[in-house]
């Protein structure tokens, strides 16, 4: 009987799979199987509403995962008063945000820093880019451009299977957007229409949504079209010290200390302009219940204009040719590593201020086409996937006007203290400031990654292993940065040197007041916006010339193969699966050593290596509403982009200093195992623990060292793996409840994590980076009558960044409350407020010694809108 089906049906399906998809996945199921199969899709085409009923949504497929997985669905994102993906993932239990620009950037997941896990569109990689000229090429996932109005769900898988993508150690975020034949009506348009008001630059900006789905009369073919347009107002008031190195303080009495020294620091007051516009489109062709093939593409396009106006006092920035430094009554702390730091004293008179406003014209691009196909027949199924994704990123110009003037400067330095007085000029006097030169620094990032994956798996009866999935998945990725570093010349015929007064219509708003430390600088003369765009920019761009900056340039070009064999398994109540992926990475890096003193050199170095990487997975159902989980796995992470750089950087004013990337740095491999138990013990309602632990083999450290390059001898800043690793242990509880009938509930979870790193060339152990010992989150709601409101908190305790100045940053602790409410006109339409980091709370950092690094306020915003549904 099984020929005649083969004959005519599998055959013209199979090649209509092929057809679509360019390859092909193929899985052999029972056909109890795929009734289950059948029973989950019509699953998905329920539509779910309210809070209470996504939250239970959320929990039957955390519960029928045989992984340890956490789940968010698209309804329960439409209740956050999130803007995007990463605010959205924050309240999930492990993961913490980096919210140093406001808004959710990158996430870190169980102790583990944002560039040792991975985030995924429908199972692929996305490629995404940075905006600003400093920011590092790094792997983590720039969540700027994925609007949290496009997801259908998210699902956080905390242990690896065989079959997904590695990359990660902390977890794996895949992000689903919508499918068209899911939406339970033949025709479906939604809108929102909302109006932001962010409290800090006190402006209103729209936001704008739309979605329209629909799908034929049979349900064999549908198509989707999403488009999100966000506006947004920034303003961030910052209070800053930049660390720098080694310097010699030589005091009035010429007594001399050797020290560490901030170039200097400043008031600064940053604005952005986010317009934000992304388009998803999705159709779907299911001819039959066999055959599914589902094409998503998804173009995120983000302009993001900022200003940045610095009022700044220097210390490392007066340094002579010898690195000498003279400061009168000069303070000292002493900081880890025993070397003393400079924290007060009077700096200057020459150029002892200076002003340095920033204009630039910044941009994030990134798409997605992704094909994908499945045939499921009575015996077996078949699926595929290939697609591509490309990002850019940068600025078409970031121009920086560069203003003097003299005075003596008094500093005094401490943990959030940003005490300076400038004693012979006023802040406020804008004659006291003289332009005398600029640039403009370009930068432009590029990322594309083409992949195709494909795997076969097949059912077996009467045996515990219950089926065994065989899979191949190639990608290729290459990144690019490129620079170019335009110069105003002050002997062109077009240069023109200002006061302040010239570009100035006043003094600056106040800042940083919920940031100001006492004696820190919060007012000043700053550039008239319109001014230097009539006056300033016609004049800066005419005397500007314009070269490439070859040692900053790289390509960074990876294959990666992975094959992977996975078995699931049940006896009696323990089911999961077990299986190993087996990966071959080839890298090659190229770039360019030296500088434009001596010269430029191509150059190109490989790199491969293969893992290795079994998981097992194992679910017991002790009981209808109690579970256990455990898991055991090896993980890999590879290295950030901007670390394998093979260029060879020269310094511009000590010429016997060098920095360099690592092109042969290993990647970081970690033993985990994790246990846990879920009690569902009531609708809507859970509470389980899971303990974890990983064991991470290496981690990236910077050192100096001395170089023989071309003959000359250099003290070079270099990464490399350290010989030792880290241990991360803790555990993470979770409470959700609904209460009755009432409209009333709550959801509550918390992780604690013990991180430990060991030591370099015996030093003290580092604090492991992105780490925060305690994070929770706490959310109440009450729905009923058409009323739906949540208050939420989340908290990530004091976090870690990399060694600077004698000692190693530290993010103090931050907690944000966000509240969000709504009511249902009608069935179709809903009027909605939000309120996000109602008590304004700040981003603070500093040394483990107290020194401060920086202090940022980003305001409150609040919102109202309206929502509609046909």
């Amino acid at each position: 009987m099984a020929k005649p089906v083969f004959k005519k049906k599998l055959i013209p399906n199979l090649i209509a799979v092929m057809l679509g998809t360019a390859s092909m996945q193929v899985v052999y199921a029972a056909p109890q199987a795929a009734q289950e199969t059948k029973a989950t899709q019509e699953t998905q085409s329920i539509e779910v509403r309210g809070i209470r009923d996504t939250l239970k949504k959320n929990l039957a497929g955390k519960r029928d995962a045989q992984n340890i997985v956490d789940t968010v669905n698209a309804e329960d994102l439409g209740k956050f008063p999130d803007k995007n993906v990463a605010d959205s993932l924050q309240r999930v239990p492990g993961i913490s945000v980096d919210r140093s620009w406001g808004e959710g950037k990158a996430i870190f997941v169980r102790g583990t820093d944002k560039n040792l896990n991975m985030t995924q569109l429908n199972g692929q990689a996305v490629s995404s880019s940075e905006w600003w000229l400093n920011e590092a090429q790094t792997r983590s996932f720039n969540y700027d451009v994925l609007p949290s109005e496009i997801v259908g769900s998210l699902n956080i898988y905390k242990s690896p299977s065989a079959d997904l993508d590695e990359g990660s150690i902390g977890g794996l975020v895949i992000v689903q957007t919508r499918k068209p034949l899911a939406f339970k009506d033949q025709l479906t348009l939604q809108a929102s229409v909302e109006a932001v008001y962010s409290k800090l630059p006190g402006k209103t900006d729209p936001q704008l949504s739309g979605l329209m789905n629909w799908k034929s009369d049979d349900k064999t073919f549908g198509v989707m079209v999403a488009v999100n347009k966000q506006k947004r107002t920034m303003r961030r008031d910052g209070l800053e010290f930049f660390d720098d190195g080694k310097y010699t303080i030589v005091d009035q009495n010429g007594v001399s200390t050797p020290a560490y020294a901030a170039w200097g620091g400043g008031s600064a007051i940053f604005r952005q302009d986010r317009e934000r516009t992304t388009t998803n489109v999705a159709l779907q062709f299911k001819p039959n219940s066999d055959v599914d093939i589902v094409m998503n593409y998804m173009n995120s396009d983000m302009e993001m204009d900022n200003n940045n106006q610095n009022y700044l006092w220097q210390a490392g920035g007066l340094a002579d040719a010898k690195g000498n430094i003279r400061v009168t009554n000069p303070k000292f702390i002493t900081t880890s590593d025993g070397t003393k730091a400079l924290v007060g004293g009077i700096l200057g008179p020459k150029t002892g201020v200076s002003f340095e406003p920033i204009y630039r014209q910044s941009y994030i691009k990134t798409n997605v086409l992704d094909l994908d196909g499945t045939y499921e027949g009575d015996n077996w199924k078949a699926h595929a996937q290939v697609g591509s994704t490309n990002s850019q990123g940068g600025s078409t110009h970031d121009r920086h006007f560069w203003m003097e003037g003299d005075t003596r400067t008094q500093i005094d330095m401490g943990r959030d203290q940003f005490g300076v007085k400038y004693l012979d000029i006023s802040p406020l006097d804008p004659k006291a400031l003289t332009l005398k030169t600029g640039d403009d620094r370009i930068r432009k990032m590029e990322g594309k990654e083409n992949y195709a994956q494909g795997d076969v798996s097949f059912d077996i009866t009467g045996s515990i292993i219950k089926a065994v999935k065989v899979g191949l998945k190639y990608r290729d990725n290459t990144l690019q940065n490129t620079r170019i570093q335009g110069n105003a010349d002050d002997k062109s015929a077009g240069w023109q040197s200002f006061s302040l007064a010239d570009l100035s219509s006043g003094a600056s708003p106040m800042l940083s007041q919920a940031a100001g430390s006492q004696g820190a600088l919060t007012q000043y003369a700053w550039f008239d916006d319109a001014l230097v765009a009539s006056k300033g920019v016609p004049m800066f761009d005419k005397a500007m010339t314009y070269a490439s900056v070859p040692s900053q340039n790289y390509t960074i070009k990876e294959k990666i193969t992975a094959t992977y064999i996975k078995a699931d398994y049940a006896i009696d109540k323990l089911r999961g699966d077990f299986g190993v992926r087996l990966v071959k990475t080839q890298q090659t890096s190229s770039g360019f050593l030296g500088n434009s003193s001596i010269g430029y050199k191509a150059i190109s170095v490989t790199n491969d290596y293969n893992d290795v990487l079994p998981s097992l997975n194992m679910v017991y159902d002790l009981r209808k509403d109690l579970i256990i989980r455990g898991a055991i796995s090896k993980a890999m992470a590879r290295q950030t982009f901007d670390l394998l750089s093979p260029a060879f950087t020269v310094d511009g004013t000590v010429l016997t200093k060098a920095t360099a990337g690592n092109p042969l740095l290993k990647p970081v491999h970690a033993n985990q195992a994790e246990v846990g138990a879920e009690w569902y013990f009531s609708d809507a309602s859970l509470f389980s623990a899971t303990a974890f632990v990983k064991q991470l083999d290496t981690f990236t450290y910077k050192s100096d060292k001395s170089e023989v390059v071309d003959g000359k001898t250099y003290t070079v800043t270099r990464p490399h793996n350290a010989d030792n690793g880290a241990d991360i242990k803790g555990f993470e509880v979770q409470w959700q409840q609904a209460f009755g009938n009432t409209g009333f509930g709550a959801v509550f979870n918390y992780t604690f994590t013990d991180a430990k790193a060991g030591s370099v060339n015996g030093a003290p152990g580092l604090k492991v980076l992105g780490n925060s010992r305690d994070q929770f989150n706490a959310s109440a709601y009450y729905e009923k009558n058409g009323i739906s409101t949540r208050l939420s908190y989340n908290y990530r305790s004091e976090s870690f960044g990399g060694q600077t100045m004698g000692g190693q940053v530290v993010n103090s602790a931050y907690g944000q409350w966000d509240a969000t409410a709504s009511y249902d006109v009608t069935p179709k339409i809903s009027l909605f407020a939000t309120a996000v980091n109602i008590t304004n709370a700040l981003v603070r950092s500093n040394t483990t010694d107290g020194l401060p690094l920086g202090v940022y306020e980003n305001g409150a915003r609040y919102s109202v809108g309206v929502r509609a549904k046909f």
